[in-house]
């Protein structure tokens, strides 16, 4: 299994816009979702938008659609998330990961397993 490195991550006021990158070392040819997850203290990861390896298919959870976009660049091998209309509850660590199976939902993270080290994200009012 690869490695997954994410970066971007920083402090920014309400209604910025940040954007996240996930290096890729590689991608297995079993890998079937990349995601991003972002994760809160005393709160388990919870799942903010994912993109099947194709490209064809993308997903976003209720509280960022429409603000969040999930893309990548099979050539350098990255995944992102551009952040926009960023509100302080959007404030938490960010994670991105790769899911090698086709079965399960994609906000699940049990499904997912290569994970990065994560990449803060602080949205102040």
């Amino acid at each position: 299994q690869g490695q997954l490195v994410e970066s971007g991550g920083g402090s920014v006021q309400a209604g910025g816009s940040l954007r996240l990158s996930c290096k890729a070392s590689s991608y297995s040819d079993s890998t079937y979702y990349l995601g991003w997850f972002r994760q809160t203290p005393g709160k388990g990861r919870e799942g903010v938008a994912a993109i099947s390896t194709g490209g064809n298919n993308r997903y976003y959870a209720g509280s960022v659609s429409g603000r969040f976009t999930i893309s990548q660049d099979n050539a350098k091998e990255t995944l992102y998330l551009q952040m926009s209309s960023l509100r302080p509850e959007d404030t938490a660590m960010y994670y991105c990961a790769a899911m090698s199976t086709s079965v399960g939902v994609w906000y699940n993270p049990a499904n997912y397993n290569v994970w990065g080290q994560g990449t803060q994200v602080t949205v102040s009012s």
